[in-house]
This record gives C-alpha cells, structure tokens and sequence, in this order.
C-alpha cells in the first residue's frame, strides 16, 4: 500500500479522498489555491503545498513538481481537472508516481469520444448516432452537413469531454451556430482542445450509467446502475439507485453489457460506462467515465462499497476485496447536488460568505461537503458546496427521508438551489419515478398558494422582521402608528 499520496483537488473530492487515505494509514498532500489556503481539505492533510501558477490545479507541471518535492508515492485526481488528461498520467508513468486511475493508454482510447464510439460499435452495440468526424468551429459548412446526418434534435459535445460541461442540446438549425461558438469556448477553456462533435438527441430519454471496479489481476465487477436523467446544463442535479424505470430483465442485460464493453478497452481502476435509454427501454452507448464522479455516494449506500478505498487499493495492485457474488446491492438511494447558485436569477452563482451552516441530521443520511459556517464561497470554481445522500429500504421510504433531510438542511449568507430541490422532489411526476430527461426543462418554481405555504411564509417574514430590527419584543411597523390607521380606529362618539 501506498505510504503518502498528493491529492491533486479541492473541495468534498479531496476531502473524501484525504478521509479514505487516513482510514488506510496513509499521509496525504493537499494543494492549494491562494483561495482555498483555509479550506477544509488543506486542514486535513498531514502536510499542503501552494500552487503558485495562473492555471493552479490545471497546472500538471506544477502538480508533478510538488509532488517529486514532497515525495508521495501515487496521485489522486478526483474528478475534474486532471483526472482524464492523458498527458498528465503519461508523465506520472516517467516520473515513477502511479497515477490513481487508469493508464493513459487506456485513458487516451476512452477520451476519445468518436474513437470510442466507434470501437464499441463495431463490437456489435448499438450506440447512439454521431458524426463520423470531429469538427472545428471555422468549418460551419462542415458542421451544417454533419448535422443534418445526424439528425436534429442533436447534441454538440466536447471531443474530449464528453457528456458534462459545455454540452449544448440544439432543436433547430437556427441555434447550431451560436451552440457550437459556446461549448468550442467551455470545451478549449476546461479540455483545451476546441474539437467537438454532434450527437442525436434522445430526447424523453434515460441517463443511466454502470459503476465499474476492475483490479489489475483480471477481476472486474459492477456496482449496479445510477439513474442521472434529472440535469441543468448538463449537470446532474438529483441521481437515484436503482434506476425506477428498468425492469430486472432489462438491469441484468445493462450491466451485463457494461461490463462487456469495459472489457474492450481492457479497462482497469474506478469508472462508469454511460447509456441513453429511450421511452421503449432500447439503450445507447455513450461513453466511458474514466474516473471517480460525483454521485459515487448513491452506489456507495446501496452496495455499502467505500470506492474511493477501492480505488487506492487496485491501483497499489491489491486485488478486489470482493467477487461479483459477494456484492449484495440493497435498498434505494438519492443524492441531491447543493450549489450556491439563484435558481430564481437564472441560476446565477452566489458567492459569499456562509454565515450559518446547519446539515440534516438522522439514521441513513450522509453529506459530503467542504464548508462550514465561516466559510467563504469563491466565484472561481464550479458552485457546489455539498451533496447530500440517503438511504432507505424501499424508493418511498428514500424519498420521504430526502424530502425531510432537504427540509432540515439550513445555509444562509449564500443563495442556493434547496428551494428547487424541494420542488423536484415534490413533483408528483418525480413522486411516481415517471421523469425523463426533459423533467428538468419545465417551470419547476412554480408559485406556491396553499395556506400551510401562506403561513410558513408569513412566519418567515415575521422572523425576518425581527432580525433586520435587532428587537427581541414585540413591536408595530411604523406604518401602523400612522395618523390614517389611529383614525380608522378610532370608536365612534
């Protein structure tokens, strides 16, 4: 096993990772921002090294030299960042530092998203249909014609990244151009690389993915599926596992086919083979997560698997700690994303300073988070502050205890999107597991009129009041001592 490990990320990533490491016994290294020099997973880490470059975790060079400096046997990546970059791995390998993910041969085949579809599907799966080119944003001409192979409704995605930041969903022809000018910026500033390509949409569809382990002696394993289909922007908003719409003919034959395609790219460490399901249950290859993500806390809960830990084991060459048999997948799980973002302001992000933290409590509810109150919220990186994540045995039951736990969960000096959450979570459609990936493009904020929402919030506004006065007894508004309002008072004589 590995004896000190820089971790090369911030916020509930790090954080976890550095608590697996502990668990484990070994030291860590955290790294930091200027803007995170206070942050949760800096205190944590035995020992922390600034990044002192424009690019700070981006910067790989940097990383590494901290890294040799410090003398950590292995690097963890989380998600984002550094975590499928190709180039980066392939210098960890020069340098003698194991990278904890897979190789960049391996990451390289899986990064590229039209080399990868195309190896799947003359594997014989179906894929989803997608231009046979990558494609640059000079060439419109080009884009034009591609698209209307493909077909619209369709997606332009990032050649590198897939599915995630800078996906744009196109209806119309009249919108191709100004998507594709937007996600060449996201794509060039996140992967630096400005290459895209075009992807039909599904839409009323299913995003599911398929949680892999797969160790260096051989031994792969799945985890079940996550259902994501519930995003904004391409960013998953509430996940769930199982997934409420698949039957267990249709989960069996999921994983079964995950695990196939794992096998071609000879996959080996933590990640996820991604599926578009369609209304009539026929599922779509998209593409393969090579990495650690977000909503790995769902599976954890229902496979009671710590993959983080896995995941520092396999890639010390430890074999898995468990067979196929051995993973009895148990009751239903939801994770909720927190971000200090105004859902009533077009999700404009909110950054300040958190003066009041208060994260539910109770049997089966766990939150990953790397705030507190005190802690300062930066307009610099991506806005969640926590997930949140609940166990129970049956989906009612999970939903129940989500909705309470949503309730309970109290931040001030930041907006966020709670209130939306609470929503989603009460929409009778979600209530009933009958949501698709157009769940999230309906007016979800809706006005709310019944008299139990009346009186909370006029309770709401007297606190409010109370507060913005600085009073601790009972007093009249000023416009109550007005001289209309003693008049209208007044008794006959």
């Amino acid at each position: 096993m590995f004896k000190k490990i820089l971790v090369a990320n911030r916020g509930e990533i790090a954080v976890h990772i550095i608590c697996a490491c502990r668990d484990l016994g070994i030291r860590t290294v955290a790294v930091y921002t200027p803007v995170d020099i206070g942050a949760m997973h800096v205190r944590l880490a035995e020992e922390c090294a600034p990044l002192t470059t424009e690019r700070g975790y981006q910067d790989h060079q940097e990383v590494l030299r901290i890294a040799q400096k410090t003398g950590v046997d292995a690097i963890h990546p989380g998600y984002g960042f550094l975590a499928e970059d190709p180039g980066f791995v392939h210098a960890c390998e020069d340098a003698g530092i194991t990278f904890i993910g897979p190789s960049s041969t391996t990451l390289s085949a899986v990064k590229d998203k039209i080399g990868a579809l195309e190896r799947v599907q003359s594997a014989g799966y179906t894929t989803v249909k997608y231009s046979s080119i990558s494609l640059d944003e000079s060439d419109m001409d080009t884009i034009h014609a591609e698209a209307e192979k493909v077909g619209y409704p369709l997606i332009v995605k990032s050649n590198s990244g897939g599915r995630g930041r800078g996906t744009r969903l196109v209806r119309t022809p009249d919108q191709l151009q100004k998507a594709v000018q937007r996600t060449v910026g996201d794509t060039r500033a996140i992967f630096h690389d400005q290459r895209i390509y075009l992807e039909h949409a599904i839409l009323n569809a299913h995003y599911v993915e398929v949680q892999l382990l797969s160790d260096q002696h051989g031994n792969m394993v799945h985890l079940g599926e996550r259902d994501t289909s519930i995003q904004r922007n391409s960013q998953k908003i509430i996940d769930e596992a199982p997934s409420p719409m698949l039957t267990n003919e249709q989960r069996e034959r999921l994983w079964k086919t995950a695990l196939e395609i794992a096998h071609l790219f000879d996959y080996q460490g933590v990640g996820t083979v991604e599926f578009v399901i369609d209304e009539n249950g026929h599922f779509f290859f998209t593409e393969i997560k090579a990495r650690i993500q977000v909503e790995s806390p769902v599976t954890e809960m229902i496979s009671g698997v710590d993959i983080v830990r896995e995941q520092l084991r396999i890639a010390a060459g430890n074999p898995l700690s468990f067979t196929q048999a051995n993973i009895r997948l148990h009751g239903w799980a939801m994770q909720c994303r927190i971000n200090a973002e105004d859902p009533t302001k077009h999700f404009l992000p909110s950054p300040g300073k958190i003066t009041f933290f208060r994260p539910p409590i109770g049997p089966h509810v766990r939150v990953d988070a790397y705030v507190t109150q005190g802690s300062t919220i930066t307009e610099y990186f991506d806005p969640m502050l926590a997930k949140l994540t609940v166990w129970a045995e049956d989906r009612a039951t999970c939903l129940q205890r989500m909705r309470r736990a949503v309730a309970d969960f109290a931040i001030r000096g930041v907006q966020t999107n709670l209130p939306l959450i609470q929503h989603m979570l009460n929409d009778p459609d979600f209530a009933r597991g009958h949501y698709t990936t157009e769940f999230a493009q309906r007016p979800l904020l809706q006005k709310t009129t019944d008299s139990e929402s009346l009186r909370n919030l006029a309770i709401a506004a007297a606190i409010d009041y109370v507060r913005r006065k600085n009073v601790t007894r009972t007093s009249q508004p000023e416009q109550l001592l007005r001289g209309w309002h003693r008049s209208s008072r007044r008794l006959p004589e």
